[in-house]
């Protein structure tokens, strides 16, 4: 049995899907914490530090994009998995998202079963 729970960061600006996620995440176990705009969203990874930054690419304030390259520039954070979530599915898009140094692309909508998987992969749990 595990000791702790895992923490997700959740950077993400529609409530449906903040909801939705948070809620299959809590099931699984997971710790959740919510932000929702991308202006501060690297105060709030220092301030939480998580196991694993969900982040969604189009964001008020900065996008997804512009904050993962603030993560991978950060010391304490360069390593930390993200998943980017994502209405946009063109290839180019995620061409972008593997540049800004993504380590796995979801494209919205998505099933919890695959939400799941590919954040399990991402931390070994």
């Amino acid at each position: 049995m595990e000791t702790t729970a895992k923490t997700v960061l959740l950077i993400e600006d529609e409530p449906n899907i903040i909801e939705a996620v948070s809620f299959i995440l809590s099931r699984d176990g997971w710790e959740v914490k919510t932000h929702s705009n991308g202006h501060d969203a690297m105060d709030a990874v220092r301030a939480r530090a998580p196991d694993l930054i969900i982040l969604d690419v189009m964001l008020p304030g900065k996008s997804g994009y512009d904050i993962l390259e603030e993560i991978r520039a950060d010391a304490d954070f360069a390593r930390t998995p993200v998943l980017m979530l994502t209405a946009r599915g063109q290839e180019k898009d995620k061409e972008a998202a593997e540049r800004a140094g993504a380590d796995q692309y979801m494209i919205k909508p998505f099933s919890n079963a695959d939400l799941l998987a590919a954040m399990r992969a991402l931390v070994k749990t």
